[in-house]
């Protein structure tokens, strides 16, 4: 016999969370057919029939179909759409339900009260609605299942960059992200009142990550920086989350780019083994990352450019978005890769700690790394000898005493080290082919937006 039980404010707290405890999720319904259950979720669906109902219920794992009949269905009425719920019944086999199985015989406890209606049919397979509507309701809108999926694949991701590394020898850190001096030499830092000092949010922990390479020889982060940019385009934002690595004791940049290959490896091989329904419901597929990743010299690749697109780049210190999209079809019509290294960046393109190359000053021992048409990463060698660092800044104009803190590590003995730093959000988008990085973003932060 169903029965619906309303929420009540008496209800007990610590009986609920027993309750809860024994609780069944939608994937594994089947495995407990023949058995009273307990389910709890969102309803996703009401489906209301002459004789009989059903409610689907959502999960963190997929949907759970209960089947309705008398005085239940038609309370349905009283459960709209993402209402919580608790639902306790016996769980029977169902080709037809969505995992399975299906609970019958039903009670329906209401954990919330009555939803009220989201911007959009949340149960719907599309999305019927625009990206502005999508993250100005983003709390609610991400529940859609195709909505979540990209964040599955970026948690996915950061565990299998993680996993990559810890095994690789490296140690995690976290770094501050208020810092006296702006990390790249330039204007394009949020500027924040310290306690009445000036202070910036970091760009990166480009420099405590060099720091902590003194200390750990091989470390990473996790971590959100801010880049006040006034870019109103749909591939910069002004926080987004940085995947950083530096480690010591390398030859040149060739060692950095081997390890992010690595990373990239294990971050794709993590999606495939965690979020793999998220892939299934985008219907992506996962490239595959070469043992060995494609190169290119930048110098190499303003010629091809030149040649085969009837513009000239040449002279040119750094790619237009144009030429990286071409060299990402050169490098899958060649190479059979989604993956294309550009080698040998001009140095006054690079960051002043960037090492150059000895056998021609002008360029450096950097890369960055395209994906689908669109740089991924930056990195390279940097310098680690003391007097390389002063003499960098101040061939640059910049005051060497402005990074005294910094440049004292490189006097008490460094070794020679490099990195890389990967934007996760710019990786799920190019993965997913978003048209706009704000669709793989949590409550993207851009040039017009402070909310949600």
């Amino acid at each position: 016999m169903n029965q619906y039980i309303p929420s009540t404010a008496s209800t007990a707290l610590p009986g609920r969370q027993q309750e809860l405890v024994s609780r069944v999720l939608a994937a594994d319904l089947p495995r407990h057919v023949g058995e009273p259950v307990t389910i709890a979720g969102w309803v996703h669906r009401r489906r209301q029939l002459k004789s009989v109902s059903f409610l689907i219920v959502r999960d963190r794992t997929g949907m759970a179909q209960v089947v309705l009949t008398g005085p239940l269905a038609e309370a349905l009425d009283d459960l709209p759409e993402e209402t919580v719920v608790q639902v306790d019944g016996l769980a029977v086999a169902s080709a037809q339900a969505p995992c399975g199985a299906e609970i019958t015989g039903a009670t329906v406890t209401a954990l919330s009260g009555p939803a009220v209606a989201p911007p959009f049919d949340l149960y719907r397979p599309g999305i019927p609605a625009g990206l502005a509507t999508i993250l100005d309701n983003a709390g609610v809108a991400l529940r859609h299942p195709l909505l979540r999926a990209p964040f599955e694949l970026a948690a996915a991701a950061v565990a299998g960059f993680r996993g990559y590394l810890d095994l690789a020898g490296f140690t995690e850190i976290h770094t501050p992200k208020i810092v006296g001096t702006a990390t790249e030499s330039g204007a394009n830092v949020f500027g924040i009142d310290y306690f009445g000092r000036k202070a910036f949010l970091a760009q990166s922990p480009q420099f405590y990550k060099q720091t902590m390479v003194g200390v750990f020889e091989r470390v990473y982060e996790v971590g959100p920086v801010f880049r006040a940019e006034p870019h109103d385009t749909a591939r910069h934002l002004a926080q987004y989350t940085s995947l950083d690595a530096e480690f010591g004791f390398i030859t040149d940049h060739h060692d950095v780019m081997n390890i992010l290959t690595g990373a990239l490896t294990g971050m794709t091989t993590a999606i495939e083994e965690r979020a793999s329904d998220a892939v299934t419901r985008l219907g992506i597929t996962l490239p595959p990352v070469p043992a060995a990743i494609p190169e290119i010299d930048f110098g190499n690749a303003q010629e091809l450019i030149t040649e085969h697109t009837g513009t000239d780049p040449r002279g040119e210190p750094d790619l237009a978005p144009a030429g990286e999209r071409w060299l990402s079809g050169w490098a899958l019509r060649e190479y059979g890769s989604a993956f294309l290294f550009v080698t040998g960046y001009p140095a006054v393109k690079r960051p002043f700690y960037t090492h150059p190359d000895p056998r021609r000053p002008e360029r450096t021992r950097s890369f960055d790394l395209l994906f689908n048409g669109l740089e991924l990463v930056t990195g390279g060698q940097r310098l680690h000898r003391h007097d390389d660092y002063l003499a960098a800044l101040t061939a640059r104009g910049e005051n060497p005493d402005d990074y005294a803190g910094y440049l004292d590590v490189f006097a008490h003995g460094m070794p020679p080290h490099g990195g890389f730093a990967i934007g996760l959000e710019r990786f799920i988008a190019r993965l997913t082919k978003a048209d706009n990085i704000r669709a793989t973003t949590l409550f993207p932060r851009d040039l017009h937006r402070l909310a949600p």
